[in-house]
């Protein structure tokens, strides 16, 4: 399932981030804002109410109908929120996809870019999909649809392959392994390659 972003919401929240907007989740109430993620629990749970500052947060995974808080408590303590109204990634996404860091996941296929190319893959989890890349960004289009990601090639830290039918991609998130059910030529792979590297910073040599 393609992904679906409001025209009018993306706008309105990449001119007012700060916005606070509220969904209601199993057990309270969740607000999202530019700067910030709460939970206000029901009255009788109060004591299970929480708020982080984005920058506080270690990992952000937002899926079309889940909210993931990764924290630096602890051993890195998970929250998650699930389900979650899908208005929620379909006004926030554009937001933290734009604003965020490497520590932002994008747990959906986000397929506003028209596909430059695309391949049926698996996951060497047996997670079945197609793998798509257009300039600026890698998406995986996948099912069950939380196992989706797009990632922008600024966030990839590298791509690698052991043969014309397999794919790695590395993130700051984990190592994703594609079985590739179709060849991958090597000029498709050498451009990958090369954007990921430029992305990093490296120089490539001609």
């Amino acid at each position: 399932m393609a992904f679906r972003i409001e025209a009018a919401a993306l706008a309105f929240l990449m001119a007012v981030p700060s916005v606070a907007q509220e969904y209601a989740v199993r057990g309270g109430l969740l607000r999202v804002s530019g700067d910030s993620i709460a939970f206000e629990a029901a009255a009788k749970h109060q004591e299970r109410s929480r708020q982080w500052k984005l920058d506080d947060i270690r990992q952000l995974t937002l899926g079309s109908t889940f909210l993931r808080v990764q924290t630096y408590e602890g051993r890195n303590r998970k929250y998650v929120f699930d389900p979650v109204p899908r208005a929620l990634a379909e006004k926030w996404y554009p937001v933290f996809s734009t604003q965020r860091d490497q520590r932002f996941v994008a747990a959906l296929a986000d397929e506003r870019a028209p596909a430059e190319w695309q391949l049926p893959v698996k996951l060497r989890s047996k997670v079945q999909g197609v793998l798509l890349v257009s300039a600026g960004r890698v998406v995986f289009r996948a099912t069950p649809e939380g196992e989706s990601r797009t990632w922008r090639i600024g966030d990839i830290e590298s791509v690698a392959s052991a043969g014309r039918f397999d794919l790695t991609v590395t993130t700051r998130e984990k190592e994703f392994r594609f079985d590739l059910k179709q060849a991958l030529p090597e000029p498709r792979y050498q451009e990958l390659w090369r954007a990921v590297n430029r992305a990093q910073g490296l120089e490539i040599l001609q």
